[in-house]
């Protein structure tokens, strides 16, 4: 697993990184970010590419888990 720390990045920074491991096509990644926009972008990106994601959040900062 990819573990991708997008913290203090804004969009579509995020949403690049998270583009930029899916290049490897490994089937679970796991990203943090800080933001409410970053959070949906890089869901909505991820299960466009058939992704299911799941994502946890403590202390202003989401936890997305990204599985095949």
């Amino acid at each position: 697993m990819k573990v991708l720390d997008a913290r203090g990045l804004s969009c579509p920074e995020p949403v690049i990184i998270m583009r930029k491991a899916m290049m490897s096509k490994d089937t679970e990644y796991q990203i943090v970010v800080d933001n409410v926009v970053s959070r949906e972008n890089v869901t909505r990106f991820a299960e466009h590419q058939g992704y299911k994601v799941t994502v946890s959040e403590n202390n202003g900062e989401y936890t997305l888990s990204i599985r095949k």
